[in-house]
């Protein structure tokens, strides 16, 4: 396991923290992000949110929760070889602004042996994309982190290959229904 990251706070960003040690409580929300190095080597790197005890999401929560997987299905639709970073960038789901001070500067990265390249920022934080591009082949993780004024973080996160005509999702953990 190289990174665990767990929340259960009110807006907490998790990102770069260990676990805290907040008690989980009843129907909060709960945003696990871990990578590890897997089988030969590689990197595997997935993140996901539920409720405390699997209870049914508040209308906040499962609007938020709507929102982060809206934009991974989104963006993960978007990517083909060939495509630019700025197109994917002009094209990528654009976040609402009530989400915009509580955001993750990454849209998508690559994984390999570890995070490595491509960066892909999120489009308030993408400055230029340097002429580069999407390639077949490449391993890219999709995600999110969503939250708002009154809620915790909400992460999302799926590892997806690059194909000729689309993606292949290479995870198989459920998204919450």
């Amino acid at each position: 396991m190289e990174t665990k990251l767990l929340t259960c706070g009110p807006k907490t960003n998790p990102w770069y923290r260990e676990c805290s040690d907040r008690e989980c409580q009843l129907g909060k929300m709960i945003a696990f992000d871990t990578d590890m190095i897997g089988p030969y080597g590689y990197y595997a790197d997935l993140s996901r949110s539920w409720t405390c005890g699997y209870t049914n999401m508040t209308d906040e929560q499962a609007s938020i929760y709507s929102a982060a997987r809206d934009q991974i299905e989104h963006n993960m639709a978007l990517i083909r070889d060939g495509l630019s970073f700025a197109e994917f960038n002009e094209k990528s789901w654009q976040i609402p602004e009530r989400f915009v001070p509580y955001r993750y500067s990454l849209a998508a990265h690559g994984v390999g042996m570890a995070d490595e390249w491509p960066i892909v920022a999120l489009h308030l934080d993408f400055e230029g994309s340097m002429g580069r591009h999407f390639k077949v082949g490449q391993v890219i993780c999709v995600e999110r982190l969503i939250a708002a004024k009154s809620t915790a973080s909400l992460k999302l996160e799926t590892q997806i290959l690059a194909t000729e005509t689309c993606v292949e999702r290479l995870d198989t953990f459920p998204w919450e229904m």
